[in-house]
């Protein structure tokens, strides 16, 4: 399996330097089709217009937190299948976000070797 580097990703951050960031690494690691949301309510309107390959969402937003966000995304019939990783502070996080359902997560703070390492299992190789 391996992914379109072109295939659809959403990043979800309430600080408009971390989608930045988040951005310039997933432009490092070759993807070209990044829409961002600075919310989560912003977020699941995008999600109901376009269908995304992978979600990146920060797990500590407002006033949605990312543990609301990945709940509704996976309550929704036409989203629920959508891999969704969680951006945690610590492991606690990370493991909560895995026990709510998310297709994973990584800890901050990250380059885009790690976070390769994380969205491999995920998307496929690439």
């Amino acid at each position: 399996m391996s992914v379109s580097m072109t295939a659809p990703i959403l990043i979800v951050d309430d600080y408009n330097t971390m989608i930045r960031i988040m951005r310039n690494l997933l432009r490092q690691l070759g993807f070209t089709n990044i829409d961002e949301a600075s919310d989560g309510r912003t977020a699941l309107a995008k999600m109901s217009q376009k269908n995304y390959a992978l979600v990146i969402s920060d797990s500590t937003m407002t006033p949605m937190t990312g543990m609301e966000l990945l709940q509704r995304v996976r309550a929704d019939e036409r989203t629920k299948q959508t891999p969704f990783v969680m951006v945690a502070n610590d492991s606690n996080e990370g493991s909560e976000a895995e026990r709510r359902s998310a297709t994973g997560y990584i800890l901050k703070p990250f380059n885009a070797q790690s976070l390769k390492s994380k969205l491999v299992p995920v998307l496929g190789a690439f």
